[in-house]
């Protein structure tokens, strides 16, 4: 099991040096990956929003040693070429640690039909399937020649690669229960669901990530490492309580857990204790450099 953050890009979170310093206490107190919302209007609330590529810039340039990338961006409201050139810069900054989250976006009408682009869901699945084959075609440096439904890229190389190959490593965002996105999974690196309560909190057990797995291993292509990226809260100072709801997440099936934040007044000081704590798991100590044990 490995530990991570994923926080918005909204709020109190929406300072790039605040975010860069709670990367850099993240890494320095043991925890191995750095995540961050991608939007560029929020749904729900007039809220601050920083573009999420400046913050994992600065996350890429506090950090030496955690994992870190979006999660997720809607592939489909982004042009690919640009996506390739903003993924392979972060890759080859950070010396090979970009994880790329990819999904549709949420929510759609306000991802998509605040720009007066199409919401379906059918389409926009779509383009993301296109945008994903595209942007591996691209970062292979090869010539591409591509021509799908939606998506085109005429006789062209892309330069340098990233410097992780033959590429980074995509992970699938979904709402749990909905299963589709997990046909789209099975074909990439990992899964990153949500799973809320009816209040909106996390709410992930070890029932669903077992259901999850069992399901997303139907739609495996290829044999290798896969990773199931769950995301929940655990409490400051009581790091036994803490270390049993992540191990018997890990027991399901998970190969991450990551420390999932809102926004909203005080959410960034308690990502904070909460960082400095250290991971959730018995050999954590707090402000300690509890390493990750495979």
């Amino acid at each position: 099991m490995r530990y991570g953050l994923c926080v918005p890009c909204l709020g109190e979170f929406a300072d790039p040096r605040q975010v860069a310093e709670l990367a850099r206490r993240a890494e320095e107190s043991g925890w191995d990956g750095f995540y961050v919302w991608d939007h560029v209007v929020f749904p729900f609330a007039a809220v601050e929003v920083a573009d999420p590529w400046v913050l994992l810039t600065m996350v890429a340039a506090a950090t030496e040693r955690v994992t870190f990338g979006p999660l997720v961006t809607p592939v489909a409201r982004r042009r690919t070429g640009a996506l390739a050139r903003q993924t392979t810069s972060l890759d080859r900054l950070s010396g090979g640690r970009l994880v790329l989250g990819a999904g549709l976006g949420f929510t759609l009408e306000a991802e998509y039909g605040t720009w007066g682009e199409p919401v379906e869901a059918r389409e926009i699945a779509e383009r993301l399937d296109e945008g994903l084959a595209l942007l591996t075609e691209l970062w292979s440096g090869e010539k591409v020649d591509f021509h799908g439904r939606h998506l085109t890229a005429t006789d062209v190389t892309f330069l340098p690669t990233p410097v992780q190959r033959p590429r980074p490593p995509i992970w699938i965002g979904c709402n749990w229960p909905n299963r589709l996105p997990l046909r789209r999974a099975g074909r990439w690196d990992g899964v990153a669901p949500m799973i809320v309560g009816p209040d909106g909190s996390f709410a992930p057990t070890p029932a669903i990530v077992t259901e999850l797995l069992t399901a997303v291993t139907e739609y495996r292509v290829a044999a290798g490492h896969f990773d199931v990226v769950i995301t929940g809260r655990t409490p400051v100072g009581q790091p036994d309580a803490a270390a049993a709801t992540v191990d018997a997440i890990a027991a399901a099936g998970a190969t991450w857990w990551l420390e999932g934040f809102h926004p909203g007044p005080g959410q960034y000081e308690e990502a904070l204790r909460r960082v400095t704590a250290g991971p959730p798991r018995a050999d954590s100590a707090p402000g300690g450099d509890a390493r990750k044990k495979e």
